[in-house]
Parts: C-alpha cells; structure tokens; sequence
C-alpha cells in the first residue's frame, strides 16, 4: 500500500497502524471467521481520497479502510480450468504508467474487454505488453506463470507494468523449494502456447489451472 500510494500522491497509514487495523477488523468480525478447514476470511485494504476540491489533482482528505467477507472452500471446488482470451489490441498496462501499482486505473479500463470476452465464453482475459504486443504481461486480475518441463517462468517486473502481488513472491519461493528453476522475464506469447502447463496466481483466486488460450481465432489446450 504504502508503495501504491507514493505513486498515486496519496498518504498511507505506518506498518503499524495497517497492523493494527488489520488485527481489530479481524477481532471485530471474528464471528465470520470459518472453521479450520472451512474456509478463509477475505481482508481488503482500501485507501481512497475525498474532499471538496473540483480541481485536478490529489485529494484534500483520505481515508483508510479495511473491510473483511467469509470465503468458503467451494469457492474454488469443482472450478474448470481457465479458457483464456489472449487481448492484442487494448492494453492493460504500459512502461511508465501505473500497471505495477495496485489501484483502480489497473481493472476500470478492463472492464468492458473482460465483459466482451465473457459474452463469447471465455474465463477471463490475458494481455500484452503495449511496447510490441507480442508478450504476455498479466490477466485482469491475477498473474501469470508458466512451466516446460522443470523450468516455471512469469513476466517480469522490471517495466513496471506487472503488479508485484505476495500470492506471485509466494508461487515463486515455493516453486523454489521444489526445486524448479523460476525465471522472471520478458515472454513472448509463443511460449506460453509451447507451455506444458500454465496457471494464474491471486489473492482472490488462489491459484487456478489454465486449460485453453485463444490467440488471434485459434485455440490452444495447454492441459
């Protein structure tokens, strides 16, 4: 947070007032908490300006918030594999812009490609690196990997436009300890439909299989 909001001009709260936010919307509502087993309880920090300027530029006040929603396990049993639409004219992100921050200019402008592609029936969408279009960079709302044979990839951050999600550092340290070898680079689509596998990562969707990928009208099983 306190990344995203430097880029966006905003204040944040200290380590320690985040902390201790989380821990007293969890005690508030540690009622909802599942059992062990059961399910998770889903936390979302949100930061937001506000005031009474009509001019552009940053807020006059903030407010930081915490809101908290039981998730069972069925969220996620019995969910097919992903069906991917691979978008190569309207980009999500771009160097210099704010791909890598996690605020609302990284899903509002994706909306309405997510909604067309649905409409055809696929999962979600998969887009490409607004420099050469000819890279994957990250789905509306999750990140991705790849793995040929004991080799796991997933774009790289250093352009600046792949947000840097914990559930991504996580797939990677594991990944790790596997014994696999991670390569965070630059990959050209070629590669992810030559993939053995494929899956996204997410704080919301976990982590989820990804069974086709259309590219340019044809399709593409990687399962």
């Amino acid at each position: 947070m306190k990344m995203g909001a430097e880029r966006m001009c905003m204040p944040s709260p200290s380590v320690e007032q985040f902390a201790d936010a989380v821990k007293q919307t969890v005690f508030a509502n540690k009622r909802w908490v599942p059992p062990p087993g059961k399910g998770s309880l889903y936390i979302r920090p949100l930061l937001m300006g506000s005031g009474s300027n009509l001019g552009l530029g940053p807020g006059l006040e903030y407010t930081f918030l915490i809101f908290a929603s039981p998730v069972g396990n069925n969220y996620h049993k019995g969910r097919a594999a992903l069906n991917l639409y691979v978008e190569h004219k309207i980009h999500r992100a771009t160097p210099g812009g704010t791909g890598g921050v996690k605020s609302v200019t990284n899903y509002s402008p994706v909306y309405q490609t997510q909604q067309q592609a649905r409409a055809k029936g696929f999962s979600d969408v998969l887009f490409l690196d607004s420099a050469t279009g000819k890279n994957i960079e990250e789905i509306v709302a999750a990140n991705i990997f790849i793995r040929k044979g004991n080799v796991i990839s997933t774009p790289t951050l250093k352009h600046g436009t792949i947000l840097p999600g914990v559930t991504r550092k996580s797939i990677i340290d594991i990944a790790l300890d596997f014994g696999y070898q991670v390569e965070e680079r630059v990959i050209p689509v070629e590669d992810l439909l030559a993939a053995d596998e494929a899956f996204c990562t997410g704080t919301a969707v976990v982590v989820n299989p990804i069974g086709a990928v259309t590219y340019q009208d044809k399709r593409r099983s990687i399962m």
